[in-house]
């Protein structure tokens, strides 16, 4: 199975990036690929082996999908590692730099779609997290 990187660099505190990727009520503000869906719902028990479930839809309602997983791996303000629902495994790390952070994610890719859909999507989610982040 093929792992893909993504990663961006948040010009925000270390608290602020950890915070508004945790929290469920940042993570419905962030987490889609394009402003024609959105996140109504999120629910994170941040806990090894607490779920998460974030929801991803249409705005047109044409479509939605929960996007979700158990947490296996935590360190606060560092890292977090889960499974998937489909048993795929996601890394993410946060690592200061200066006045910022990068915050770099891999994942386990499916099949479905090419690995280069894969990147551009999950990149463009990093992106909103990005925007959003630093207006906070």
């Amino acid at each position: 199975m093929s792992i893909i990187t993504v990663n961006i660099l948040v010009n925000a505190s270390l608290d602020n990036v950890w915070g508004s990727w945790t929290n469920p009520e940042h993570i419905m503000n962030w987490n889609f690929a394009s402003d024609d869906w959105h996140a109504p719902a999120a629910i994170n028990d941040l806990v090894v082996g607490g779920k998460f479930v974030y929801t991803m839809a249409a705005k047109d309602g044409s479509f939605s999908f929960d996007f979700s997983g158990t947490f296996t791996e935590l360190t606060p303000n560092k890292s977090i590692s889960y499974l998937l629902d489909d048993g795929r495994k996601v890394d993410i790390s946060l690592e200061p730099f200066e006045d910022q952070v990068m915050l770099i994610e891999s994942f386990e890719a499916e099949t479905e779609n090419t690995e280069e859909l894969q990147r551009m999507g999950w990149q463009a989610i990093l992106n909103n997290f990005k925007k959003y982040t630093e207006q906070l």
